[in-house]
């Protein structure tokens, strides 16, 4: 199997809504997204699959010396090969990739967030990060871009979290910023106890508001110039903000499900998107 197929098989894998945006890029371009996609996709899975934190630490530093050898050596790992000639054809920064480890590494040190701001630093490294290296993949002829990828990740990671919250609960994680929850009247053992009152709902409207306030800022930051070349962040976005929207249209019921849309909406969101930009 090859580095390319390997990285094309899991980001398939994951049933994303990323996979679904890629479908549409030209060949080089698909396959530099995948490839980083893909190096997202490993080193998330150190931090949700492996039980023991000392050694997921200790795989974490491996994939650093993994990302030192992309940029001057022969690294090991399929999707650190596919990477090679991703980051010089499209100069993605070391350090870009180096951030996204970290953030990463937030999540095995760090069960809670005790402000936004916090909280935001997190969002900055696991998403925001992969938004500047995507918008570089894709293509900008304004900085002001650049912006937008900033605040679209943030938007997708509030999104997620809003998602996930239920989920998170029972690995003992909660992402809502704690000096929130307590405005809000919502202890932390009524989350982690999937227990949803009317104080959660208002929390949860609130986080909801925030994360279409970031949607809405990412737009507005995006030049008419590179709406083209940003196509496939669109699609994200789409597919994204759809699903928030059917999130708070169905009461935020997250503590005890989890709110997906079906393979052929994504689909249709993406073509439709493509289509109008």
């Amino acid at each position: 199997m090859t580095p390319e197929q390997y990285c094309q098989d899991k980001a398939a894998a994951s049933g994303s809504s990323f996979y679904y945006s890629f479908l549409f890029l030209p060949p080089d371009k698909r396959r530099a997204i995948t490839a980083l996609y893909a190096f997202c996709r490993e080193v998330d899975d150190v931090v949700d699959e492996c039980s023991d934190q000392q050694v997921a630490h200790t795989t974490l530093n491996w994939w650093r010396a993994q990302v030192a050898e992309i940029y001057g050596g022969k690294p090991q790992h399929p999707v650190a090969q596919a990477l090679v000639p991703v980051v010089r054809q499209f100069n993605l920064a070391q350090q870009h990739l180096l951030e996204i480890i970290d953030g990463m590494e937030m999540d095995l040190d760090q069960p809670r967030y005790p402000d936004f701001e916090s909280l935001q630093l997190y969002c900055y490294r696991v998403a925001s990060v992969v938004g500047l290296l995507s918008a570089e993949i894709f293509g900008y002829s304004d900085r002001r871009t650049l912006e937008y990828a900033h605040d679209l990740g943030i938007a997708f990671q509030l999104t997620n979290i809003i998602r996930d919250v239920g989920e998170d609960a029972r690995r003992n994680r909660i992402y809502l910023p704690t000096d929130e929850m307590r405005q809000f009247g919502v202890p932390a053992a009524d989350i982690l106890n999937a227990r949803e009152t009317e104080a959660f709902h208002k929390l949860m409207a609130f986080q909801v508001e925030r994360a279409q306030r970031y949607y809405r800022q990412a737009l507005e930051h995006l030049p008419a110039a590179d709406r083209k070349a940003q196509r496939t962040g669109l699609i994200m976005a789409a597919i994204y903000r759809t699903t928030l929207g059917e999130i708070a249209a169905s009461g935020c019921h997250v503590l005890k499900e989890r709110v997906s849309l079906p393979p052929s909406r994504k689909l249709w969101l993406a073509f439709k998107t493509w289509i109008k930009n």
